[in-house]
């Protein structure tokens, strides 16, 4: 009974240095951050020559991660009827780096001429403060062709 027991001892010991082995070089799950809650994004571009022509509306959302990196948007273009060529906008993190936005499909909407649609889950590897969204149309008038970029107001990471 003895042997019998110093050999399941044994067993019991090889297997508990194994596990603790295999927990010690195996490579744990990564954390996945957490975001925070979407923030309403709006800004409408408007001809500034006294017409009053909509040129671009960009809604949607933006949200940021816990770790303080990532951040992430689902976003539409509208391309109104007065704008020539199809507006665009940018990204700009943290106030001065400009980040192109990830085109996913278009569709149509009531208004819009076409509606472009963006969406990503940005990892910018290093902290990301805050974030602006740069929209520029442009369009002719009575004294020719003009563009105009209008910011959206900074949409504060809520981690930091």
């Amino acid at each position: 009974m003895t042997e019998r027991s110093w050999g399941r001892r044994l067993t019991t010991s090889i297997a508990l240095a194994i596990t603790a082995l295999a927990v010690t070089f195996l490579p744990a799950t990564p954390a996945h951050a957490t975001y925070g809650a979407d923030q309403p994004v709006y800004v409408q571009v408007i001809a500034n020559d006294g017409s009053g022509m909509q040129l671009a509306r960009l809604e949607g959302t933006v949200a940021f991660d816990d770790s303080n990196t990532k951040y992430r948007y689902s976003l539409s273009l509208c391309w109104q009827s007065g704008a020539y060529p199809q507006p665009s906008f940018l990204i700009v993190v943290n106030g001065s780096t400009t980040n192109y936005p990830v085109w996913t499909g278009s569709t149509s909407a009531t208004g819009c001429q076409q509606v472009a649609l963006y969406s990503a889950e940005v990892n910018f590897g290093s902290a990301v403060y805050n974030l602006r969204f740069d929209v520029t149309a442009g369009w002719f008038s009575n004294s020719g062709y003009r563009t105009r970029t209008k910011s959206s107001g900074t949409y504060d990471n809520p981690f930091n």
